[in-house]
């Protein structure tokens, strides 16, 4: 069974900054095929020294374990006093944080 990209078409991640507020806007496939994209969004996102930090999902049609590993892992290393705020993220993503990081607190997700 295929996606609703098609056969050929191949999996995209666009990715522009916030315009109101310190994050990404992503739109697109977290997959093997755009994982260099998701990572250096997660890099910038790391490398920031704002408390909190948006990331906005709402256009995020899948993302599969190893992007939301990518996910979690950053959010890891990063300090205490930070976070990060998944603003209407796929339910996948959400399944996925609650089934594998449960107790991973700097992480917010809004709808």
């Amino acid at each position: 069974m295929h996606g609703s990209r098609g056969v050929d078409a191949p999996a995209v991640l666009r990715v522009t900054p916030l315009t109101d507020r310190t994050g990404w806007r992503a739109a697109g496939e977290i997959t093997l095929p755009t994982r260099q994209v998701w990572e250096g969004v997660l890099e910038r996102l790391a490398d920031r020294d704002e408390d909190v930090c948006y990331l906005e999902l709402s256009e995020v049609t899948f993302v599969d374990v190893a992007g939301a590993s990518a996910l979690a892992a950053t959010v890891q290393r990063l300090p205490r006093r930070r976070r990060v705020v998944l603003d209407t993220p796929p339910a996948t993503l959400q399944r996925m944080l609650c089934l594998f990081w449960p107790d991973l607190s700097a992480i917010e997700v809004v709808a």
